[in-house]
């Protein structure tokens, strides 16, 4: 627990580096899912997640691209703090991997618990998270094991 938790929260890494390199994977797909989801006319909802908003009323379909654009900043702000992570405090890498892997398996599950979204397609975010998730995952146990030396 201490190295997902560190008493101090410095640029020292313990973990493997294949961790810190799959953490800037994830930190990039945060910035570049977020800022469409954020600057898209419609938020990606129809554009890319194929959400029929032509089907909505105007004040439906602009409650869900609002929707879109705070999920957006959300992940926007995700990779902002993984990146400051990366960048000055290596010692939370794996609290940050752990957050990569709770959102991924929230998102995962989130069918369960949520009425979901009626979509002409699998949205491709959908499609990912097949791979993201355990790719999460690995990224946590590995930042985790103690440096090759």
């Amino acid at each position: 627990m201490k190295r997902v938790l560190p008493t101090v929260a410095d640029n020292n890494y313990q973990g493997h580096k294949i961790a810190k390199w799959l953490l800037m994977f994830f930190v990039f797909k945060s910035f570049f899912a977020g800022s469409i989801h954020m600057f898209a006319t419609d938020g990606g909802a129809q554009s890319i997640a194929s959400i029929t908003l032509d089907q909505f009323t105007p004040k439906g379909a602009d409650s869900v691209i609002t929707m879109f654009g705070l999920w957006g900043m959300e992940q926007f702000i995700i990779g902002l703090i993984g990146f400051i992570i990366i960048r000055r405090y290596q010692s939370l890498i794996p609290l940050m991997c752990g957050v990569y892997v709770l959102e991924y398996i929230m998102r995962g599950i989130s069918s369960f618990y949520t009425p979901g979204l009626s979509t002409a397609h699998t949205p491709p975010g959908a499609v990912a998270d097949y791979l993201l998730i355990p790719l999460a995952i690995l990224m946590f146990l590995f930042s985790l094991k103690n440096k090759l030396k």
